[in-house]
């Protein structure tokens, strides 16, 4: 399964557990799909593709959006909250914060679907608990 593979079978999808998804090819060096699923439109999941694994990541927020004097207070938090957000992780890409979760390369549809949804949830859910840590 490649990106362009998931792009197609999203788009045949008319509904999956209530969600509906839009997609956008962005191509690259490493192809990249966007999803914006319905009910979380204002954080894609952006899927990438290699041999190895399956890879959704979705950008929280931007260094220069914390309090700094906050900062170690938030890192704290997500450390602490990271356990318990089902499927999904936090990491930094360059000055960026996101939230990710990984699939075997082999995973099916399904699995893919069900990663998407469940990490759009969980951005949603993570802004909403850093909201004090942001300017």
């Amino acid at each position: 399964m490649n990106t362009q593979d998931i792009a197609i079978r999203f788009s045949e999808l008319n509904s999956y557990q209530g969600f509906s998804f839009d997609c956008q090819l962005i191509p690259g060096d490493t192809d990249v799909l966007q999803v914006v699923v319905s009910d979380y439109e204002e954080i894609p999941v952006y899927i990438s593709i290699t041999e190895t694994q399956i890879l959704c990541i979705s950008y929280l927020l931007s260094e220069d959006e914390i309090v700094q004097e906050k900062r170690g207070e938030m890192m704290e938090l997500m450390l602490e909250i990271n356990i318990p957000m089902p499927l999904s992780s936090f990491s930094k890409i360059g000055d960026k914060y996101v939230i990710f979760g990984a699939l075997m390369a082999k995973s099916n549809f399904e699995d893919v679907v069900h990663e998407v949804i469940t990490l759009a949830e969980n951005s949603v859910e993570a802004i909403s608990a850093l909201t004090d840590y942001l300017k």
